[in-house]
């Protein structure tokens, strides 16, 4: 049989005093042979873990049949498995080209002549140097041993360590050291060189050894529960234990018959519930459940004893009955619907305002149409240099007699030049030349249409009065500005008075009511009007379709044409 690809060890240094100074680590060479052969040794029962030759992700196949006549199965390289007498058998991968051969031994644990159980686990104590030995060393002639954690040899990981006469030195144990360690010998039989592979599973500790007694968190103190008679109540009991790796925790519920301490009786209890809660502590959580309460149980006192190998901790309670408060029907569903009316009272008020604005603004706004108006819509805005980076992508063309409201919406705004490019205006002079000139509305600007001269506020009322619309469009710079914010709160009150126009917001790039805070801060009608009016949003750069959306929705906002 061909043999090769053995791990060769060098000889340890003869100081071990200095093993962990200055983390000094001895290297494990693996000279470079082109060998294809790996002979592996394992003991049945124990952790083992198949060797990644080259690539991480290697899964090696079965080849033949094991002593058990298994076939075909596979196992990846870095998984663990316990070691049992039917993964006996050759193995084989493809890596790197080549082919890769592996023959696995499962020894029996009866067959090794020197068995210690206890060799196969080791307590690290955390903060503080601990070794972990080899098993079954000292029944052999060798002298050196190579440490595994995972696939990765422990002397290539970041960690201070160092390997002497086969025992794993750990400097400072920390709690990611806990885990399953390998570690690989080299014998040779008969001519034949084999790596006897053996497992230590490594747990980390805070303590070998609990210094305290236990803590009772509830009950807290000598309390007195509530229970109803004729039915059941839990006794729960909840302890805080410091951590033991020898298992001698332990919480039991007593009762006391009439209070006499000497009349002692343990109660039926369930399982008690153990969980983790830190790496220095477990929480225990054990419940007895009394099916009936009578009015003896009240009499009774009930104690939960909690115990561990340092001490004992417990706490007393007492039952007391539970007054079951019931109004009578006559008193209490006067009362229920008097706080239901007062509740929906309150509501109203402090909402009153808004919802006066969305009846007026979506259910009557426009009732008082049919008078006479000068002007259909009355536009508010406010120039500023961001607007004029505003731009209207609009890319439909006009058709010659629209049949529908939506072709007429579509055909009435065609702002494609004779060469086909699309026409970029500013957003205040984009609306007007689409309201007034394609859709024929009769527009109100008070830079246009008011004469100079006059008093601000009342122009601004008297326009409002006279249009049958407001559109206000919405930004940053139109709430600082302080004539700006006058017309919105002035149509708003319009809104809410015997003159019912149309109200409109324009949002313009995503602004909203939420996220734009001016400064000064706005009226509080203002305030609460911008959340309900009724409102379209504006942003340039948008999508052809989106921008027809947005075209579509402002038509049927729009109030019908008056001859």
């Amino acid at each position: 049989m061909q043999t090769g690809y053995f791990l060769s060890l060098l000889i340890f240094p003869n100081f071990f005093e200095a093993c962990c100074v200055g983390n000094h680590q001895n290297k494990w060479k693996v000279p470079q042979q082109n060998t294809t052969h790996h002979l592996y040794r394992a003991v049945e029962g124990e952790i083992f873990m198949m060797p990644c030759i080259r690539h991480a992700d290697l899964v090696w196949s079965r080849i033949g049949q094991g002593r058990e006549g298994n076939k075909g199965s596979s196992i990846p390289c870095g998984r663990e498995f316990l070691a049992e007498d039917k993964h006996s058998g050759n193995y084989s991968c493809l890596t790197g080209g080549s082919k890769q051969f592996f023959h696995l031994q499962v020894l029996k644990n009866n067959s090794l002549g020197c068995v210690n159980p206890e060799e196969n686990s080791v307590l690290l104590l955390v903060g503080a140097g601990s070794k972990i030995h080899c098993p079954g060393f000292n029944c052999s002639d060798d002298t050196d041993a190579v440490w595994y954690k995972g696939n990765k040899k422990v002397s290539e990981q970041r960690r201070a360590s160092c390997q002497k006469n086969g025992v794993l030195h750990l400097c400072q144990v920390k709690v990611q050291d806990e885990g399953v360690y390998f570690c690989d010998r080299q014998i040779i039989e008969q001519g034949v060189k084999w790596t006897f592979r053996r497992a230590v599973t490594a747990t980390a500790v805070p303590h070998k050894k609990p210094r305290d007694p236990p803590r009772i968190m509830y009950p807290d103190g000598n309390m007195t529960e509530e229970a109803e008679l004729g039915q059941s109540h839990m006794l729960t009991c909840k302890v805080y234990f410091p951590f033991e790796h020898t298992f001698s925790r332990e919480v039991r519920w007593y009762m006391h018959d009439g209070g006499n301490m000497e009349r002692v009786t343990l109660l039926h209890m369930e399982e008690q519930q153990q969980e983790r809660v830190i790496f220095e502590e477990y929480k225990l959580t054990r419940r007895s459940i009394i099916k009936e309460v009578t009015p003896q149980h009240l009499n009774n006192t009930y104690t939960c004893i909690a115990t561990n190998s340092v001490g004992n901790s417990s706490i007393t309670i007492k039952l007391k009955k539970k007054i079951k408060v019931q109004w009578p029907s006559l008193v209490g569903y006067p009362i229920a619907s008097l706080l239901l009316v007062g509740g929906l009272g309150i509501i109203l008020h402090v909402k009153w305002l808004e919802l006066q604005l969305i009846y007026r603004s979506h259910l009557q706004s426009g009732k008082h149409d049919g008078e006479e108006k000068e002007f259909d819509v009355f536009l508010s805005f406010v120039w500023s240099d961001s607007s004029t980076e505003t731009e209207g992508v609009l890319t439909l063309s006009s058709q010659s007699g629209p049949d529908t409201d939506e072709e007429v919406c579509l055909s009435s705004f065609d702002l494609l030049n004779s060469e086909g490019k699309v026409t970029h205006e500013p957003l205040e002079v984009l609306f007007p030349q689409v309201l007034e000139e394609q859709w024929g509305y009769r527009l109100c600007l008070l830079e246009r249409d008011v004469l100079p001269g006059g008093a601000y506020t009342n122009d601004v009322v008297f326009a409002i009065q006279r249009s049958r619309m407001l559109i206000c469009f919405v930004s940053a710079d139109y709430l600082s500005n302080s004539n700006a914010v006058f017309v919105l709160e002035s149509g708003v009150q319009a809104l809410l008075q015997n003159s019912s126009p149309k109200l409109l917001l324009i949002w313009a790039n995503g602004g909203s009511a939420a996220l734009l805070q001016p400064d000064p801060p706005l009226p509080v009608l203002v305030q609460r009007a911008l959340k309900v009016l009724p409102s379209l949003d504006w942003t340039s750069g948008k999508p052809a379709r989106a921008s027809n959306n947005f075209w579509k929705s402002l038509r049927k906002a729009m109030p019908d044409h008056r001859e």
